[in-house]
């Protein structure tokens, strides 16, 4: 057998360099580089080996630097998303702090169904030295380490603690990242001195693996059952989640929805399948859903959702379909979100399952009468956007003009990055997309920090298409370190920070819970209240992006924010567009619920009538069974 003589690690970085992935005949790259930050536990390991791979041309594994652990994970994670989840990259970090650092990278991408490869150093497998710095040391057992934090966020998990284990580990990490039902984080912890141990591999280990992503056929009787439920029904409704959009299911949602009439309303991640302004799109669903959507739902008897996972904001915590007759047809890659809500299953890949109930329901169709009703309840969404659009609001805009400003100069193709704070509500009843790349939310996890890093990564997957990242204060103050390698990388990226001096959504769920927006304001500690509610801080975020490297643009008004954006557009390097909101909204008008639990007992009549509204709410809510 032949053997080539490498350490674990230029072991790893050669087989790493080596894995493609395909689908319907095209081929890429599965990892087509780490990103990384080197510290005492893999400067001699991984990054020896990644030196050597670029300067001998033995592997071809780029290397770049982030600025933060979790950062980097966040930039890998919208990478993959761009590539509907088909590459993404490898992430390494030092020794104790810098590994658990990825941690909540990795929590946002298992929660959203994304792939990322995180090879977090560890202690030294030989444990001579112990205990080293950084590490835990515990009375109840030596073989625990900080690292062990990851099983619970990570698809799977190993510990490389001999350079042989790395064979089936490597290929056991390359599967999951590969399988559509389970891909997530998947975490290979490396000791620092296996990292760096010699071991004669077998030369066959680093041969070129394509990795096949198939599309699993619906079996016919499923496809027979979830027909007649639709042809039995008279006002059902389609939710189209992230699985459309990641199989590319695009064109064969459209045609089925034109042909049957169904409508379609969308979750954050699916949004863009079908274009905003087709005949059948009613918007967004759920606890911040648009009214075309959420009317429909209360009264559909048969709901068809394709590639959603049905979180409490797509159900408004199990509100929203107010039907007592209710059914659903699951329609998803994953039994675990098939059989949800009761639902008759089809397992399949969602091109392949539209395409089969197409031909089942070849000669079906909804009446007229509701086609008539799903344009009326469109109509009125349209005068309900315009509204937010044209608030007039002043002095400072209402964050919805802003909205409809970039909605007006941004292009089809141009992608939209937000994940936290209360631009995912406005933008889910507010954006127009056309293109199922153009909305970039992560609200899975709802990550604040996760838009700049993400920007990296988005303009990575894409360099064609404009990437806007929509930031407010709270993440921007959170993780704003990737700017510097936005810059450095000669990524040409717009940043819209909007700056209103607290946390404006949770400041309204306060308020709306009989909490008084109780620490959600950036305010001076009030001296004489002990609170912070004193004057505003003086925090200049527009300095700040400045020193980072970026070029910032100002605006105070709703047309000198469109004025600055053309010029942002126009530029040729990462730009910051600073405009400051009205903390207090006005926000777009709720048409859903969400459940978040008041205290039963207080002393403060705001808390006590709060109560009250949240008791009566729950009344609606229900299992669907």
């Amino acid at each position: 057998m032949n053997t080539v003589r490498l350490t674990t690690a230029q072991a790893l970085v050669r087989f790493l360099a080596s894995q493609y992935s395909e689908r319907d005949g095209q081929e890429q790259r599965l990892i087509p580089g780490v990103w990384g930050i080197f510290g005492h536990g893999n400067v001699a390991g991984l990054g020896q080996a990644l030196l050597q791979a670029a300067t001998t041309g033995e592997a071809d594994l780029p290397y770049y630097l982030a600025r933060n652990e979790q950062g980097m994970v966040h930039a890998s994670v919208a990478y993959a998303k761009m590539r509907d989840r088909l590459a993404t990259f490898a992430c390494t970090a030092s020794t104790g702090p810098g590994s658990t650092n990825m941690i909540t990278g990795a929590a946002l991408a298992i929660t959203n169904r994304i792939p990322v490869l995180l090879l977090p150093s560890d202690m030294f497998a030989t444990r001579v030295a112990e205990p080293v710095l950084q590490q835990l040391e515990g009375s109840r057992g030596g073989d625990v380490t900080v690292n062990d934090a990851f099983r619970a966020v990570s698809k799977y998990f190993d510990r490389i603690s001999r350079p042989e284990q790395l064979i089936p580990a490597a290929l056991a990490a390359m599967r999951v990242l590969t399988d559509p039902v389970e891909t997530g984080a998947v975490t290979l912890a490396l000791p620092q001195d296996v990292q760096a141990e010699a071991y004669d591999w077998p030369a066959d280990f680093f041969r070129r693996r394509v990795w096949h992503i198939g599309r699993p056929v619906p079996e016919p009787s499923a496809v027979e059952r979830a027909a007649r439920l639709l042809r039995a029904a008279k006002k059902p409704l389609i939710v189209a989640g992230g699985g459309t959009v990641y199989s590319g299911a695009e064109t064969e949602l459209r045609a089925f929805a034109e042909a049957t009439g169904i409508p379609v309303a969308d979750t954050h991640a699916g949004k863009g399948a079908v274009p905003w302004d087709h005949p059948c799109a009613v918007g967004g669903i759920g606890s911040t859903g648009a009214h075309a959507a959420n009317e429909l739902a209360k009264d559909a008897d048969v709901v068809l959702g394709i590639g959603t996972r049905y979180s409490d904001f797509t159900t408004a915590s199990h509100t929203v379909f107010g039907n007592p007759d209710v059914t659903f047809v699951n329609l998803n890659v994953a039994r675990l979100d098939a059989v949800k809500h009761s639902a008759e299953p089809l397992i399949a890949d969602a091109r392949l399952g539209i395409q089969a109930l197409a031909g089942a329901l070849a000669d079906w169709e909804v009446e007229q009468e509701y086609r008539d009703r799903t344009r009326q309840l469109i109509a009125r969404t349209r005068e309900i956007e315009e509204q937010c659009f044209t608030v007039g609001h002043g002095p400072r805009p209402a964050q919805t003009e802003i909205l409809g400003a970039l909605n007006d100069v941004l292009d089809d193709r141009a992608v939209v990055i937000n994940a936290a704070g209360s631009m995912p509500g406005d933008l889910q009843q507010l954006w127009r997309a056309r293109d199922p790349k153009a909305y970039h939310v992560e609200y899975a996890y709802s990550c604040m920090g996760y838009e700049v890093a993400a920007g990296v990564g988005a303009k990575m997957a894409d360099p064609t298409r404009e990437v806007v990242v929509l930031v407010g204060d709270g993440s921007y103050l959170m993780m704003a370190q990737e700017i510097v390698t936005m810059v450095s990388e000669g990524l040409k990226v717009i940043v819209v920070l909007v700056q209103n001096h607290g946390f404006a959504s949770i400041g309204a769920l306060s308020e709306s819970l009989g909490s008084q927006r109780f620490g959600t304001k950036y305010r001076f500690r009030n001296g004489r209240s002990g609170l912070l509610d004193g004057d505003v801080l003086p925090v200049d975020l527009a300095a700040n992006a400045s020193s980072l490297g970026a070029d910032v643009l100002h605006a105070t008004t709703v047309a000198e924010f469109r004025s600055a954006m053309e010029k942002a557009k126009a530029a040729d390097r990462t730009t910051v567009v600073h405009v400051e909101t009205d903390l207090y909204g006005p926000n777009p008008p709720a048409h859903g619920w969400w459940d978040v639990p008041v205290s039963q007992a207080s002393t403060l009549d705001s808390t006590r009538e709060a109560y009250e509204t949240y008791a009566d709410r729950k009344l609606a809510q229900r299992h669907y069974l």
